[in-house]
């Protein structure tokens, strides 16, 4: 569903077909996000492989005028800032990669739910609850599992600000003598551990659309979350359990039943 909607966002853009550069007979079909080169806010330095889509792109709200600090030069910007959170151009810097990382966290999050409690009803796992996860019994006890999780967290996210202050200087792509390393944009390292087909690395209108369905994901698996959440604290149930609950019954299994009587 997340795909479809993200996809389906961008199926008014104008297209053309260019040369793959991994094979010359193939021409695939890319997305025409725009040829500005002006960049006002965030776009200075933002990316070394996206170029901003064009003024009239896309808002949230249709005829509206997107504030000046937001020129279409992150992924996913649909001009939506009614706080004006993001005039700062250093705070618009450390949004972007606020929600990209949230954004990813979710994704995963969303998954580590669904994929468990789907297989429980597969038989394939017992008693599985992700609301009740941190009560179970795992291979160390609880400090050891704080202790190394920490550990491990703290030296990934100290490598993580360490790119923010100075992209590119915790590289870990290999140093091959034939292969020239390029510069990564800072959230997206890319190379062989993060990008193997390189996908991140074609014409700057396939990469804008891909990391724009990543954003777009991300923020459908925030609200996913906030969703699971809200559901277990009040049906006591898994997300499968509700849906087909809501299914069965939509007219009184739905998010309104919240502020009535529980079901």
């Amino acid at each position: 569903m997340a795909l479809a909607i993200a996809s389906s966002a961008l199926s008014s853009f104008p297209t053309r077909e260019v040369p793959w550069k991994f094979s010359p007979g193939l021409r695939v079909t890319t997305c025409m996000l725009g040829r500005s080169g002006t960049r006002v806010g965030a776009g200075k330095g933002v990316s070394s492989v996206c170029e901003p889509l064009p003024p009239d792109r896309p808002l949230w709200f249709p005829g509206s005028s997107p504030p000046e600090w937001l020129d279409g030069s992150l992924p996913g910007d649909f001009g939506f800032d009614p706080l004006g959170l993001g005039s700062d151009p250093e705070l618009l810097k450390w949004f972007a990669q606020a929600e990209l990382m949230h954004g990813r966290w979710a994704m995963l999050a969303v998954a580590g739910i669904l994929i468990p409690e789907w297989a429980e009803r597969l038989g394939f796992l017992e008693n599985f609850s992700w609301f009740e996860a941190g009560e179970r019994e795992y291979f160390a006890d609880p400090t050891t599992l704080f202790v190394v999780q920490l550990a491990l967290m703290g030296w990934v996210e100290g490598r993580r600000w360490a790119d923010m202050l100075n992209p590119g200087s915790v590289s870990i792509e290999p140093k091959l003598p034939h292969k020239k390393i390029l510069n990564a944009d800072v959230g997206y390292p890319g190379g062989l551990f993060f990008d193997p087909i390189m996908w991140g690395r074609g014409s700057p209108e396939p990469v804008m659309v891909l990391r724009t369905k990543e954003i777009k994901n991300g923020r459908l698996a925030m609200l996913a979350f906030v969703g699971f959440l809200f559901q277990a604290l009040y049906t006591g149930k898994d997300p499968i359990e509700n849906l087909m609950d809501h299914i069965a019954d939509p007219g009184h299994v739905n998010i309104f039943s919240a502020f009535t009587s529980q079901y």
